[in-house]
């Protein structure tokens, strides 16, 4: 298979293509730069190519790929600016449609958990999307979109929605990252929220894992859950790190606020995921 991958320098990109070089995948980078091309680690081939300015035909310009993983999208992590809807979303739609015409016959795209909105609890494929941000209405329009176009279009999609990555590379206002700087200033204590959400998440590199293992399926896949399955509190998780860093690090409860933009509760269902790759 010939794999091409949009927004490999970012935080889930240089993951799933570490993963697809263990796979010994032969691997197309689509970078906006020749610099960032150049920046990218690993032995695939590189296009040139901006997604918000794709041309005419961009999957002949990667090469014609078996499948397009495509990760890229700007503008984060500010989930509220309108950016999302009224410059990325038709950005990206031009620019899938394009490959669609162009002859593309699987879609590999990552969604995110905050296109179900306020929904609490376990969280199915089935679940209603409510979006109360603009970032996950962008993400759900595209997605309503792509599987819109399949009824003229002979594609096969596979639409995965991220819940909480963690690890390496992560932006530096995230919780993982803040907690590793905090061990590496040699700080007495953590600032955080009261640390009672419960939420689901999972290694960023577990998570590259999967989604090359879905992206490598044969078959129309729909929307798919990526997440653990398993719901934890904050505080717990944040324990898990001060165990096993051995650090003598306090967790400073009740310093930062509750996220309105998120219910205090809820974790994604890893049933069909779980079918899709056939683990019991």
């Amino acid at each position: 298979m010939r794999i091409a991958i949009t927004g490999a320098s970012g935080f889930v990109g240089r993951h799933v293509l570490q993963a697809l070089h263990e796979r010994e995948q032969d691997v197309v980078v689509v970078a906006r730069t020749a610099a960032r091309a150049a920046s990218i680690p690993g032995p695939h081939a590189s296009v040139v190519l901006d997604v918000a300015d794709g041309g005419e035909d961009p999957f002949a310009a990667m090469g014609k790929p078996d499948v397009l993983i495509h990760l890229a999208w700007d503008g984060l992590p500010n989930y509220q600016s309108t950016r999302h809807v009224e410059t990325e979303l038709p950005a990206q739609i031009r620019f899938l449609a394009a490959c669609v015409r162009g002859g593309l016959k699987r879609l590999v795209v990552t969604g995110t958990c905050f296109e179900y909105g306020l929904a609490a609890g376990e969280l199915t494929e089935q679940t209603p999307t409510q979006p109360c941000t603009q970032y996950g209405r962008a993400k759900d329009r595209l997605r309503q979109e792509l599987q819109a176009w399949q009824a003229d279009a002979d594609f096969e999609l596979a639409w995965l929605r991220l819940f909480y990555l963690f690890g390496e590379g992560q932006s530096e206002k995230s919780l993982y990252p803040l907690f590793q700087a905090a061990l590496q200033r040699g700080d007495a204590g953590f600032d955080m929220s009261g640390g009672d959400q419960v939420r689901d998440f999972l290694p960023v590199r577990e998570a590259a894992r999967l989604l090359v293992d879905v992206a490598l399926l044969r078959g129309d896949t729909g929307v798919v859950n990526l997440c653990s399955g398993r719901p934890i509190t904050v505080r717990r998780l944040v324990q898990s790190w001060i165990d096993a860093a051995g650090a003598d690090i306090a967790m400073n409860l009740g310093r930062l606020p509750y996220s309105e933009i998120e219910p205090m509760a809820f974790w994604g269902s890893r049933a069909r995921l779980n079918a899709l790759l056939g683990v019991s």
